[in-house]
């Protein structure tokens, strides 16, 4: 369960990573005993067959501090230096477990895994993408995750740690909660050549009628995340809706020339009726966000 898939460009491997649990999420976090295990199979880029599936067993000691853990679910990335990244969640072993983001890394392709800080607020499940300073040459990781309160969880990891942040724009979280996916993309400039800075792109169910519904999956931007991260003030656009009516987990990539694809649980009647995938371009994206201005 909770897939979550990354691709390696230097070996052309496709990863796929998931779970492998044999209790129930609420029977581990009552006993206090993990069950996860961290299992992934894998992919070369020009074959159609996938490898037997392998457990990461370098990580079991630290597993055993947790009540249990999950990955995703969604994307992991690859950083520009070669940095495998997958997002994570962990219970700790308080008598009332409580749940903190952080992330599974790897920087020798994919052979051995080590667990990154975790976040120091209240969160759960994550995505991270990497955005690039052209100010200084350097490249930081954005996460933006869940959380059990009425806004969305955000932090930046660099050479100094993990540090969480409030935002001008809060992204508003479900009573609840529900998951959501976070992308960076190549800055749409208009100029000829391609711009080394990053802009977001974050969806998640944008409604509620009762604690439980989730309605109208939208997409939010933010333009200028480097420099408004660099001083705690993210500033993100109000919603595009891409998908009226229920609507639940999402999963976005950018394809490229302005192109992005968001694969989403939706249906009329609930939000886990279908997978359905939706592809649309920045220029809808500006279209859709009332008064929006770059």
């Amino acid at each position: 369960m909770n897939p979550c898939v990354v691709y390696e460009k230097h070996t052309e491997t496709l990863f796929l990573f998931f779970i492998y649990v044999n209790e129930t999420e609420p029977w581990q976090l009552q006993h206090h005993e993990n069950k996860a295990r961290l299992c992934y199979i894998t992919k070369k880029k020009n074959s159609n067959k996938w490898s037997e599936f392998t457990e990461v067993t370098e990580l079991q000691p630290v597993f055993k501090n947790w009540s249990t853990f999950a990955i995703g679910p969604g994307h992991g990335i690859q950083t520009k230096s070669g940095r495998m990244i997958i997002p994570a969640y962990a219970y700790s072993k308080d008598k009332q477990p409580i749940p903190h983001s952080f992330c599974f890394y790897s920087d020798d392709y994919g052979s051995t895994w080590k667990c990154e800080e975790m976040l120091s607020e209240i969160s759960t499940e994550c995505e991270m993408t990497e955005i690039f300073d052209s100010s200084n040459r350097e490249s930081l990781i954005y996460c933006n995750a869940r959380s059990l309160g009425s806004h969305r969880v955000q932090a930046k990891i660099d050479e100094s740690g993990v540090h969480t942040f409030t935002t001008a724009t809060p992204l508003g979280e479900l009573r609840k909660g529900c998951q959501g996916s976070v992308i960076s993309f190549p800055a749409q400039t208009g100029d000829a050549k391609p711009s080394e800075e990053k802009w977001l792109l974050f969806s998640h169910p944008t409604n509620q009628k009762s604690d439980w519904e989730r309605l109208d999956l939208g997409v939010y931007v933010s333009t200028s995340p480097v420099r408004s991260i660099s001083a705690f003030n993210l500033v993100w656009s109000q919603p595009w809706v891409i998908n009226q009516g229920p609507s639940g987990y999402s999963d976005l990539t950018y394809i490229e020339d302005g192109w992005f694809a968001c694969l989403m649980e939706c249906g009329e009647k609930s939000a886990i009726d279908q997978i359905a995938c939706q592809v649309f371009t920045y220029e809808e994206v500006l279209k859709g966000i009332p008064n929006f201005r770059t």
